[in-house]
């Protein structure tokens, strides 16, 4: 699954606004928008920012408790 799709899932499943979800990754909501709307892709630096925050996510989620 691409990495896009997989933030899409898990914005959903969590109930997180794009807004919200731009702020986690330190982006602007465009950016997020565009990303989901197939715009633009996100950066290699972006990117990694994707990935280390849904593995953190997920880490937490394992341990029982939830991120603000």
């Amino acid at each position: 699954m691409e990495l896009i799709e997989i933030l899409r899932q898990y914005r959903l499943e969590h109930q997180l606004t794009q807004q919200a979800l731009a702020k986690k990754l330190g982006v602007s909501f465009i950016t997020v928008n565009r990303w989901f709307n197939s715009k633009t892709h996100p950066s290699e630096l972006q990117a990694y920012r994707i990935s280390k925050l849904l593995r953190k996510l997920t880490k937490t989620e394992r341990h029982g408790s939830k991120d603000s």
